[in-house]
């Protein structure tokens, strides 16, 4: 086989725990020819990565070459995108979350409650003179519900009569 004529594919890097070996995944969408739904179409390719340099989730080029063993029939070419997956071991996550599920919850409430004063007294001298006219506005207004309550209601006039 020629070298022009060797398929070059771009892929997903699935698994890397094999020597020398990568798992290279390759997914498109085909339509269904009855139905006209999309299908998820997955090709699996066995790459021969001779300084293992694939991690999990880089974006690779492979190349088809000759067989390499029984399974392996493709060579990476490049490395075109590296995937940043975070280094965590099992017990950095089950510290973190005991870290998490401690009650600390009268500690939130306080701070929220330090919050909410802070915002108060800075809204308290900004707006000084406007408290001010509601305070004149609200001294006004239980007046006027002191003269309501003083009016005597229908039912109680009603009652008046009957006496």
């Amino acid at each position: 086989m020629s070298k022009e004529m060797r398929k070059v594919r771009t892929g997903t890097v699935v698994r890397t725990k094999s020597d020398k070996t990568t798992i290279v995944e390759m997914v498109w969408k085909q339509r269904h020819r009855l139905y006209r739904k999309q299908m998820r179409r997955v090709a699996r390719f066995y790459v021969h990565d001779p300084l293992s340099q694939c991690q999990l989730g880089d974006i690779v080029r492979i190349q088809e070459t000759r067989p390499i063993s029984k399974t392996k029939r493709w060579r990476l070419l490049e490395i075109l995108e590296r995937h940043l997956v975070a280094d965590v071991r099992p017990i950095e996550l089950e510290s973190d979350a005991d870290v998490i599920l401690a009650p600390e919850e009268e500690t939130e409430t306080e701070e929220i409650v330090d919050e909410a004063a802070a915002e108060e007294e800075s809204e308290d001298d900004d707006t000084e003179d406007e408290d001010e006219s509601q305070e004149e506005s609200e001294e006004d207004e239980p007046e006027a519900a002191d003269e309501l309550e003083e009016e005597p209601t229908a039912e109680e006039e009603e009652e008046e009569e009957q006496e």
